[in-house]
């Protein structure tokens, strides 16, 4: 049975400053359903936006970031916690900093973890240590963090879903005439060093964020594919169709 790792960002999980519950629940039927076909692990952003529902501090500030996820954290938990038991689903929490990933004999104990988990059918939820990683220990974001996760438990793929729906030829925002690349075997370096513009006030990421994630995917020949979080019929018909009708697909070129 091939694994994915899924990754779903802050933008889609949250909107006027709340947990978007209605689209958290769309992810878990998803991986619920998933799972007939897959190993599904999942990395989740937006602890932090989930603690700024409680606490009001400024998250620009590194200390109140931190005191936000450990709100925030087991809130975003127990929503998952219930909605997988909806569907008589069992999930866990993984929490990981940058330490976790940075030597085999971590990386073999995560792997380990993740076997355990997946060989008794529970979902891993995956999330960076945003409550105790400082600066030098972080990740830095989850679209890396979760690449990181994918090579490191030897997953087939990394499933991004966010409020970018695909990697375009130029910005769909200020050009219309903007085209998808469907498909993607090689990433300039130069679109790797740009800013990342997150379009989300807790986001972190994004499109640089998804190339980096891609970039170090392709590395390990290994697949990514980014798609819309808001409209999961692009990864649906991808994942369960076997039909590439929307989004984009990072692949190695074939030898």
């Amino acid at each position: 049975m091939k694994r994915i790792v899924l990754k779903v960002g802050t933008a889609v999980l949250t909107e006027n400053l709340q947990i978007a519950e209605e689209r958290l629940a769309n992810i878990v039927k998803l991986l619920v359903d998933l799972k007939q076909k897959y190993e599904v692990v999942l990395v989740s952003s937006g602890a932090v936006s989930a603690g700024y529902t409680q606490l009001k501090l400024d998250k620009k500030i590194l200390q109140n970031k931190q005191a936000l996820a450990a709100i925030g954290q087991p809130l975003l938990m127990k929503k998952y916690r219930l909605t997988f038991a909806e569907h008589n689903e069992l999930c866990a929490q993984i929490l990981l900093t940058a330490a976790d990933l940075n030597t085999p004999k971590q990386n073999q104990k995560i792997k380990n973890t993740m076997n355990i988990l997946l060989e008794n059918g529970v979902v891993p939820i995956v999330n960076e240590n945003d409550a105790t990683a400082t600066e030098e220990l972080g990740v830095g974001d989850n679209d890396q963090l979760s690449a990181y996760v994918a090579c490191s438990i030897d997953a087939d793929m990394l499933l991004i879903l966010s409020d970018i729906d695909a990697y375009y030829d130029s910005d769909p925002h200020k050009n219309p005439d903007a085209k998808v690349r469907k498909i993607v075997n090689d990433i300039d370096s130069n679109e790797l060093e740009q800013v990342a513009s997150p379009h989300s006030e807790f986001a972190t990421g994004g499109i640089v964020t998804k190339l980096k994630a891609a970039s170090y995917m392709l590395t390990c020949k290994r697949e990514m594919f980014l798609a819309s979080g808001f409209d999961l019929s692009d990864v649906r018909s991808f994942l369960l169709d076997e039909k590439h009708l929307g989004g984009t697909l990072f692949t190695c070129k074939e030898d």
